[in-house]
């Protein structure tokens, strides 16, 4: 009989498989039947066949992480035959012909996808209010927001409707929510993960990442889905080192959690805990700092001073790069197309009548403002000077690496927020991502963790950034924090 507890991580269920006390087929149904009752609408489409066949021929005694184990994609992530919106009109009912390369991992891995999960509209908002088939509830309270854009991804785990979620991170979007959450979320380092079949808002910011119930989850799905892939040219390839192996090590041992305190050296950045950050999260943070510091944690404080800037030129560097990459949706090549004029409809009557009605508002407002970025006489002005800025953003987080392991602070500067609380006032809303942005703009990896409660009750999460390409050494830590956060 399939165990009544509603949250299980996948090693939990991977064990009961191996001692034959469930079975892939029970436990597929179990999800299914929850996400068909969940009334948080963290997903968009349900997938119950392709699930059910892939439950189905599953070996019990497959020893690989994902086989069996129920997942949710965003559903920014291309899937051959299947529905993938973005969350937006404009790709109603559009079935691509191909696999993007993490779905086709999953795919071989026989991971069982429970279904495409919400986002806002083409992963542009903080919130998930942006998208065109509803905003989606923080499961922990039904009037809040579980953040954006991967909050479907985020909600969808912390419902316990799937074990695991992919969802991409642009400007926070993975960490964001999984704070929201009460989750934990990863923003691997640009490059590390294949971008191909990710329908792409900003190219040089868009990584995929995982969310799941706790670190050891997050590592193997990141060890699942890494790796070089020749589709994709911006794609890193550089040999791959198992992280779920680093988390079990630390996890299953206190000796070693004991001797990795001791020998960690984190930086706090001055700029994360200055003003703006709530008090509730910043005695959250507070707390989980004086445990570490018990420990034997080893504690610097280090600047990162053009992060200040990271606001303005992440939305300068994202609008830009957004109205390039959406300028493929007229109405010709993907989704539907309004004729405001049938037949004698013209060519530029077409385009305006289509991205018109079917994008959203957000889109809008980021292609308007990308557009004009990009123009005649502006480009020096604004998307050039950004990308020089970008670059001085990136030389910081060289520099402070240099003197420490990882970076902590908060994920957000507060906790989740009631649904159209900052829906009228966009600089609100992005100032939600102030502590993720600069991590995109230098495209190291971070993570979220949960580090406690804030405000009603809500989630805190803690971020810890690390240098590129240290996956492995940042989420050994990052389980060492979290066991210790549990003691």
């Amino acid at each position: 009989m399939l165990p009544k507890e509603k949250w299980k991580k996948a090693w939990e269920w991977k064990k009961l498989l191996a001692e034959k006390k469930t079975s892939p087929k029970e436990i597929c149904e179990e999800y299914l039947k929850r996400a068909e009752q969940d009334k948080t609408n963290a997903f968009i489409k349900l997938t119950p066949e392709w699930a059910r066949g892939v439950a189905q021929s599953v070996s019990q005694d497959s020893q690989d992480v994902m086989s069996g184990i129920p997942i949710g994609l965003k559903d920014n992530l291309v899937t051959k035959g299947i529905e993938t919106t973005c969350g937006s009109k404009i790709l109603q009912n559009y079935k691509p012909p191909y696999d993007g390369t993490v779905v086709k991992k999953l795919k071989d891995l026989q991971a069982v996808v429970i279904g495409k999960c919400n986002l806002d509209e083409f992963a542009m908002g903080s919130s998930n209010e942006n998208s065109a088939y509803g905003s989606v509830s923080l499961p922990q309270k039904e009037n809040y927001v579980p953040g954006g854009s991967s909050g479907g991804s985020a909600a969808a785990v912390a419902g316990g409707l799937v074990v695991h979620a992919l969802g991409s991170d642009t400007g926070g979007s993975v960490r964001q929510p999984a704070s929201f959450c009460g989750v934990v979320g990863l923003k691997p380092t640009y490059g590390r993960v294949s971008r191909y079949g990710l329908v792409a808002f900003a190219s040089s910011l868009d990584q995929i990442g995982p969310l799941a119930l706790d670190v050891q989850d997050c590592a193997d799905m990141y060890d699942s889905i890494a790796g070089y892939d020749p589709l994709d040219s911006t794609s890193a390839n550089r040999k791959n080192e198992s992280c779920g192996l680093r988390v079990r090590e630390v996890r299953e041992s206190k000796s070693k959690r004991d001797e990795k305190l001791k020998s960690l050296t984190v930086g706090l950045p001055k700029e994360f805990f200055g003003e703006g950050l709530s008090d509730d999260v910043r005695a959250s943070i507070d707390a989980c700092i004086q445990k570490m510091r018990a420990k034997g944690v080893k504690f610097k404080e280090v600047s990162l001073p053009h992060s200040k800037f990271a606001l303005p030129v992440y939305y300068v560097v994202a609008v830009s790069e957004a109205s390039t990459n959406l300028s493929r949706y007229d109405g010709v090549r993907f989704g539907p197309r309004i004729l405001p004029h049938e037949n004698k409809t013209t060519l530029e009557e077409m385009y305006s009548a289509t991205r018109g009605a079917l994008f959203g508002p957000e889109v809008k407002r980021r292609i308007l403002l990308g557009t004009f970025a990009l123009s005649s006489g502006y480009y020096d002005a604004y998307y050039k000077k950004a990308c020089q800025v970008r670059n001085l953003i990136s030389q910081d987080f060289i520099r402070t690496f240099h003197d420490v392991d990882v970076i902590l602070g908060p994920t957000t500067p507060t906790v989740s927020f009631e649904k159209g609380a900052k829906s009228n006032d966009p600089l609100s809303m992005y100032l939600s991502d102030i502590y993720t942005v600069p991590v995109n703009l230098a495209g190291v990896p971070a993570v979220s963790i949960p580090s406690g409660l804030g405000n009603h009750q809500l989630p805190v999460g803690l971020q810890i950034i690390g240098p590129s390409f240290s996956e492995p050494e940042l989420l050994s830590a990052a389980a060492t924090i979290e066991s210790l956060l549990e003691e």
